[in-house]
């Protein structure tokens, strides 16, 4: 009688779990340190001012243990560890903590990162860094090296035929008073809070970029003159209208708006455009802010 063969069982391999794939990805401020990945593992992770803190940030906004992260089910869970300026996700202060879901926006102090977890860890990260090319770190809306690309295509096409376009530049009015009163934390708040109101009256075709500080652009495509001046006016009166709250406070917050112009001119060029409508801009601060000139 022939022997029976004998079974070998093989347990099925461990599904590593959400938590072992996640990580954090540095995006504001810019610096040697933006785009950094800090993997989350099984231990808790610290983030503060203290020397032992796992992500050490020298920023005064932030406490010497201000945060930590720590593993909770399938994903992680990050706490305020009583922090002097609290820690937000997706800019809203978490009370006493709160479960990371991925792409989240965690802030602490002035720092911004990114929560990855998805099912492709490698993929998410190298799209963040390709985000982080052409968008700005603290307004998500795209930065002064895309602008400028974008801007030398629509002029060469607006050339090639005979389109206008026309560019804004908008500067919110008295922003250093309101940085140096109420502190950077505010200022970071007020740029990420005019961004959102403003990239709600952009058109899909249009681009809306920041500049630089307080400065952003609106580059409407195939947009005359006139038209562009009535949407210079509803995003001057859409900002003018809008309820700014840092915290408890409430910040009345206006914008100067300038505006140039072509309709395929052969001689105009992206340093022209903006040229113009910064002069412009400066001409709107000078004669009373909260106003367009074009």
């Amino acid at each position: 009688m022939a022997e029976k063969a004998s079974e070998t069982w093989i347990s099925a391999p461990k599904k590593l779990s959400t938590a072992k794939q996640a990580c954090l990805v540095h995006i504001y401020p810019t610096g040697p340190t933006m785009g950094c990945r800090y993997p989350l593992t099984d231990r808790p992770l610290v983030l503060g001012r203290a020397e032992d803190a796992d992500i050490r940030l020298t920023d005064h906004s932030v406490s010497r243990r201000h945060a930590v992260i720590e593993p909770a089910g399938e994903g992680y869970c990050v706490s305020d560890q009583r922090s002097t300026n609290g820690t937000f996700v997706n800019d809203r202060v978490i009370e006493p903590s709160r479960l990371l879901r991925d792409g989240d926006y965690l802030r602490v102090g002035n720092c911004l990162y990114r929560y990855l977890a998805g099912g492709n860890i490698e993929a998410e990260y190298h799209e963040e860094i390709y985000r982080l090319t052409i968008l700005d770190g603290l307004t998500q809306i795209h930065n002064k090296r895309y602008l400028d690309e974008f801007l030398e295509r629509e002029v060469v096409r607006s050339q090639r035929h005979r389109r206008p376009l026309s560019v804004l530049a908008l500067d919110i009015d008295k922003f250093k008073t309101i940085n140096d009163s109420m502190g950077h934390l505010c200022g970071d708040f007020l740029l990420r809070e005019l961004a959102g109101v403003v990239r709600e009256s952009v058109r899909q075709e249009d681009l809306f970029a920041r500049a630089g500080g307080e400065e952003f652009v609106v580059v409407l495509v195939e947009t005359t003159k006139d038209d562009a001046l009535h949407v210079a006016e509803r995003l001057r009166e859409a900002v003018a209208a809008h309820e700014f709250r840092f915290e408890a406070t409430p910040i009345k917050m206006t914008i100067s708006i300038g505006l140039a112009s072509t309709v395929g001119d052969e001689v105009t060029t992206p340093h022209h455009l903006r040229q113009d409508a910064d002069q412009k801009l400066y001409e709107a601060k000078r004669t009373g802010r909260n106003r367009v000139c074009s």
